[in-house]
Formats: structure tokens, C-alpha cells, sequence
């Protein structure tokens, strides 16, 4: 009989990071999401709790997990706020992970200790203001200057998560390096440090949702790094970052499950608590069926995640099983905030009520890490269409 329920080492984290999220997250993010300021305090617990290290081996100052662990973290997280959540999921999956995955050793002593224990963030540099979805479309360029052995870069990167804050220690940024035999671009990938001269992080965007959470445009003029910056081999850049992405959807898959699972953690005490006509609104059985329904999605998104993290965990091939969980649990994050703010009536539609920020947080899950149409082409291409 397969025994779809955590371990009791994956138990105990849940209960620890669920305690962490009540007791710590809830009190004080409303206002950090009011004044859209970043949760330092936050973050450094979290990083003392050792969540920033979850799939990485010890060696490497890591918890010795998987993305299992990392999913659960991520769920619980969001359950409470989304902010925090895609902190961690950005910080862990998409600014260590290529240094952990691709990275020389040299590279690995550096960085990876201090991103690990959450000492500090790393980011990464995908996005452009004309290339999201399509990546080949890159335009920021690196030419390596022989005579000082320094790469030049110049470009400009958009909605670059972690990538201003006082913890941000490195972007890791693809760009076109040169052209390949057939003609098409060259992409590689190069680690920038913070505060390397020519390299400008613009103002943080004012976001819909995610508003405790930092997110900048980026520019590089005429930014010098040294050749041994190159991440990975010259010219597999955007081999190395879908494969990234892949493994960031099974994040955002869990954290959308959170989301999801939040939104009916919420409808129900407030169904219970909210009078109308004589009787609290959970007796009706329009607001049971809608409650009823926002389970069944939190449900089955949470079994796609577990099936997709399962797979990678163990070193099989989860491409197709991302894409589907990340599509389901981002439409089913969506269709909770709507259902949920349903639920709550006028209170639901105040930015200081959980929902309200569900509501607000929800759409960005079927855009960032591969929007719904993307994960569409991924599984139908894996059905041989």
C-alpha cells in the first residue's frame, strides 16, 4: 500500500515551521505588507532555524534534506504569508542552487556557507524587460576581455527576487557570451557579486501582492567580473537554468499549496464565527460547498507537489510532474483567494485580513517560474504532442 503520509522527521519539521509561522510570521506581517518593507528579523530566524539549508548536504553548511523538506517549509510558510515564503523559495532554489549544482568547488567554498545559513541572499538573474517566458531572447552580453581576463557585461534584468536587500551578496546572470555553429546565441551564465562597480539596483517595483518580499530591476554598464566568475561550462547557460526552473516549479508548486491551504484554514474560522440571519454562515450549504471545493484543491495540489519533490528527490525524472503541479496548484492558489475572499464578504476585501493578501499574492504563481501556458507546452510535450 503506498502511505502518502510525512515521515516523522517530515512531520516534525512541518510542526516546526507551522509553530514558527503562527507564533513569529502572522503577528507582524500585515504591517510589513502595508509599508512593504522587507522582514529582516524574520529572515534571520529562519536562517537560524536552518531552513535556508534544507536540501543542501552538510558539507556545504546545509541540513542534509531534500526538496521534499524545502516544499514542506515552503507549504506551512504559506500558509501564514506568501512574502516570506517566496523568500525562501528564491533565496534556496533559485540563488544557492545554481552555485550548489553548477558551480566549481572554489565558487562553492565561497558563496555557499553563508547563503545556506541564510546569512545571505543570492539571485537570480533571468528575466529581462523583453525576454521572460522566452529566455533565448536574452539581450544582456558578456565578452571576455582577454588581455585583463575579465568578462564585461551590460544589460538589464527585471523582477529580480532577493536581489536588493542588505543580505544580497551575489546575482548570478545570464547572458550571451557569443554566437554557437548554427548561428543561434551563446548563453553562460556569470556570478556578479553586490557592489561590484557598474552593476545598479533600481528602486524596488510597487508590486499588486508579495509586498513584503524584494524585487528589483537590475543594470549592468560596463560591469567587470573575473573569468573564473563563469558559472558552469560556457555556453550551457540556459541548460543550467531550466533545469533550475524545473526544480524552482516543484518550490512554487508548495507554496501554492500553502496558499490554497490558508485560504480554507481562514474560510473556516470565519464561517464558523461570522453570524447572518440567525446562524453562523457555515450552517448554509452554498458556503459549505465552496469551503467544500477549496479543500478538494488544496488536496490534490498538495499530492502533485509530494509526487513531483518525491521524484527529484530521488533522482528521477520529475520535468513532467513540475509542470503539472505547478499549474495545478497555482490555479487552485488562485481559485481559493477567490472563493476564500468570497467567504469573508467585505472583510475579505481588506488588506489587513489574511485573505485580502492571498487574494493579492495568488495571480503571481501562474506567471513567475514558468507561467500556466509554459507548463501547458511542458506537458504536452511529454504526452509526445
Amino acid at each position: 500500500m503506498v502511505d502518502f503520509r510525512l515521515s516523522e522527521e517530515q512531520e516534525a519539521l512541518r510542526e516546526s515551521v507551522r509553530d514558527f509561522a503562527l507564533e513569529q510570521v502572522a503577528p507582524v506581517i500585515a504591517e510589513h505588507y502595508e509599508r512593504e518593507t522587507f522582514p529582516y528579523d524574520l529572515i534571520r530566524q529562519m536562517g537560524k532555524m536552518g531552513l535556508f539549508g534544507l536540501p543542501f548536504p552538510e558539507e556545504h553548511g546545509g541540513m542534509g534534506g531534500d526538496y521534499f523538506a524545502l516544499g514542506i517549509a515552503l507549504e506551512e510558510l504559506a500558509r501564514i504569508d506568501s512574502s516570506v515564503a517566496i523568500t525562501l523559495e528564491a533565496a534556496v532554489s533559485l540563488g544557492a542552487m545554481p552555485i550548489y549544482r553548477f558551480g566549481t568547488p572554489e565558487q562553492q567554498q565561497r558563496w555557499l556557507p553563508q547563503l545556506t545559513s541564510g546569512e545571505s541572499l543570492a539571485a537570480f538573474g533571468l528575466t529581462e524587460p523583453g525576454a521572460g517566458s522566452d529566455a533565448g531572447g536574452t539581450t544582456t552580453r558578456a565578452v571576455l576581455d582577454e588581455a585583463t581576463g575579465e568578462w564585461l557585461i551590460n544589460g538589464t534584468k527585471a523582477f529580480i527576487t532577493n536581489s536588493g536587500t542588505d543580505l544580497t551578496c551575489l546575482v548570478t546572470v545570464m547572458a550571451v557570451t557569443g554566437t554557437r555553429p548554427d548561428g543561434g546565441k551563446e548563453l553562460s551564465t556569470i556570478i556578479v557579486p553586490s557592489g561590484t562597480p557598474g552593476f545598479t539596483v533600481a528602486p524596488a517595483y510597487s508590486k499588486v501582492g508579495w509586498c513584503a518580499s524584494d524585487t528589483h530591476e537590475l543594470s549592468f554598464d560596463d560591469v567587470r567580473v573575473p573569468a573564473e566568475n563563469l558559472l558552469g561550462q560556457r555556453g550551457r547557460g540556459l541548460a543550467q537554468f531550466l533545469r533550475i526552473l524545473d526544480e524552482g516549479r516543484v518550490a512554487i508548486a508548495a507554496l501554492a499549496t500553502g496558499l490554497a491551504q490558508g485560504c480554507v484554514d481562514e474560510s473556516v474560522k470565519y464561517a464558523k464565527e461570522r453570524p447572518a440571519f440567525g446562524r453562523p454562515i457555515s450552517a448554509y450549504q452554498s458556503v459549505q460547498f465552496m469551503i467544500a471545493d477549496m479543500e478538494l484543491r488544496a488536496r490534490t495540489a498538495r499530492l502533485a507537489w509530494h509526487d513531483a519533490a518525491a521524484r527529484l528527490s530521488a533522482g528521477e525524472d520529475f520535468k513532467h510532474e513540475a509542470a503539472v503541479a505547478k499549474l495545478h496548484a497555482s490555479q487552485a492558489a488562485m481559485e481559493n483567494a477567490r472563493w476564500a475572499t468570497q467567504v469573508h464578504g467585505g472583510y475579505g476585501y481588506m488588506n489587513e485580513s489574511a485573505v485580502g493578501r492571498f487574494y493579492r499574492d495568488a495571480k503571481i504563481l501562474e506567471i513567475g517560474e514558468g507561467t500556466s501556458e509554459v507548463q501547458r507546452m511542458i506537458i504536452a510535450r511529454g504526452l509526445g504532442l
